[in-house]
C-alpha cells in the first residue's frame, strides 16, 4: 500500500509532461512562423538571385 501512496505523491512525471507540452507549443510556434514567412523569404531570395544573374551575366559579356 505504501508504494501506491508514494506513486500518488511523486510529481516528477507531471513535470516531464509539462516540459513536453511546452516543447510542443514552441515547436508549433516555430512551424507556424516558418510557414508564414516561407513565401516572402522565397520571393526575396528569388529576387536576389535574379539580380545576381543579371549582374554576373552582364559582367561576363563585357570584355
Amino acid at each position: 500500500m505504501k508504494i501506491f501512496a508514494r506513486f500518488a505523491q511523486d510529481e516528477s512525471g507531471a513535470t516531464a509532461i509539462e516540459y513536453g507540452l511546452i516543447a510542443a507549443l514552441i515547436s508549433v510556434g516555430i512551424i507556424l512562423a516558418a510557414t508564414a514567412l516561407g513565401g516572402s523569404l522565397g520571393n526575396l531570395f528569388n529576387g536576389i538571385s535574379g539580380k545576381l544573374d543579371t549582374t554576373v551575366g552582364g559582367a561576363a559579356l563585357t570584355p
